[in-house]
């Protein structure tokens, strides 16, 4: 029998539900646990809660397949309670080893951290990794695509919601490659000049202005929103004015820290006191200042925590830039939690009423269909490590499910297929484009 692990790497399987650290490095830790994350905690998108209703049976084989491959004992499934169609689905499928844990409905529950406190009641140290406390996460798409790997299925599509000021909020399937254009169209997409649009959720989801840019193994969701919705002018601030009003406007309340997951969980970061040392220019204190690196960036210090507008978030991130181009780690022990931790955590709907998201908050049903586009424009780097190496020229004949980017040799990587048969338009270092049909 072929080992899981190289089976996957083939097949390029990255993380589907954040950075896409590539799924075959983690099959090949030893855990005791297995957690499928499918709690989708960002309010507007629901891909996985269907994707789990709908294909339980995949599920439940990429998930044995993941505690084989790592020699778990145990696979919990981390779902919601209002996620009542995928419990119902997986209902058949428990034993004593394969079990769903309910979530409570509250935000950042999809934060793997969070989730492993919430389903387990382990805490993964400030700096640290799941698999330091012998845990393994993945999230739904990530662990259906290894289904499909172990079948001989590469990675070629993508399942994200569409969502927000469309005609017809839906959950679509589509090649990896097709224009973000494209998807927006398939939801019906109307008033253009007065829209702007996030990528991913609406906490920490980025503000893009091309949608001529491709869906990659990581696109999570699409969403339009007015450009004077306040999600829209707060992401558009510059970090210069994010500075200014943290100056300005400071009260030192400490909300930011009181409602912050990581810090609410034993972990040394908090964010009024970054800051503090930014406002005041305390930058001896690095213990504090390191810290920052710990941050998730979930977006609940700036969207909910606090009551004067600042932004944590973005002072964090500008930190955490500086100091990683400067090579520093952070080094901070796990603290104790605090008591009201369970107390603390964010309503999903008291969230949404705060982000301002309650005309756009609608059901976005799961197509079954998969769109063909006449043309993909494949990232050759649509995960953390190095970019894939183009392995095919203009004019070559492809097939879907070809390799046409290949990991470096002795990098950390994932490979990349083509989604679809056709022509090679044009090969560089960062893209490789197919379209439709034979070479003229």
């Amino acid at each position: 029998m072929r080992n899981i692990s190289t089976t996957v790497r083939e097949a390029g399987v990255v993380g589907a539900g954040g950075a896409g650290f590539p799924t075959h490095v983690k099959l090949a830790a030893r855990a005791e646990i297995v957690v499928v994350n499918g709690a989708e905690c960002e309010p507007m998108l629901k891909t996985d809660q269907q994707l789990v209703a709908r294909y339980p049976e995949q599920l439940i084989k990429g998930l044995k397949l993941a505690m084989e491959a790592t020699g778990a004992q145990k696979g919990i499934i981390a779902l919601k309670d209002k996620y009542q169609a995928a419990i119902a689905a997986l209902e058949p499928y428990l034993t004593d080893q394969l079990q769903i844990s309910i979530m409570p409905d509250i935000y950042p529950a999809g934060d793997e951290v969070i989730t492993i406190w919430l389903t387990t009641g382990r805490r993964v140290p400030p700096g640290g990794i799941p698999i330091n406390i012998g845990v393994v996460v993945n999230n739904v798409q990530t662990l259906i695509n290894v289904a499909k790997a172990h079948d001989g299925k590469p990675v070629i599509t993508r399942t994200l919601t569409v969502t927000g000021a469309v005609k017809n909020p839906l959950t679509v399937t589509v090649p990896i490659g097709t224009s973000l254009q494209e998807v927006l169209n398939l939801a019906g997409e109307g008033r253009g000049d007065d829209l702007a649009y996030i990528l991913g959720g609406p906490m920490m989801g980025s503000l893009i202005t091309d949608l001529s840019a491709p869906v990659t193994k990581t696109t999570g969701g699409l969403i339009a929103l007015p450009k004077d919705h306040p999600l829209i002018k707060r992401k558009q601030m510059p970090l210069e004015t994010v500075l200014r009003i943290a100056k300005t406007v400071c009260e030192q309340c400490s909300f930011c820290t009181e409602l912050c997951p990581r810090h609410m969980i034993g972990h040394e970061l908090s964010p009024h006191r970054l800051i503090r040392a930014v406002n005041y220019k305390a930058m001896g204190d690095l213990q504090t200042l390191t810290s920052a690196l710990t941050c998730s960036e979930c977006g609940v210090c700036e969207a909910y925590a606090c009551p004067v507008g600042i932004s944590p978030l973005r002072v964090n991130r500008a930190l955490k830039a500086e100091l990683r181009a400067q090579g520093v780690k952070y080094q901070g022990e796990l603290r104790k939690e605090d008591p009201m931790a369970q107390h603390r955590l964010i309503p999903s709907s008291r969230l949404v009423q705060r982000l301002k998201l309650g005309p756009w908050y609608k059901e976005a049903p799961l197509a079954l269909e998969t769109y063909e586009p006449e043309e993909v424009s494949l990232s050759l780097q649509q995960h953390i490590g190095a970019p894939a190496i183009p392995v095919v020229k203009v004019g070559d004949n492809v097939k879907r499910g070809q390799v046409v980017g290949e990991i470096p040799e002795g990098s950390l990587g994932a490979r990349v297929h083509a989604s679809l048969d056709g022509t090679v338009q044009q090969v560089t270092p960062q893209m490789i484009t197919i379209r439709k049909g034979g070479a003229t």
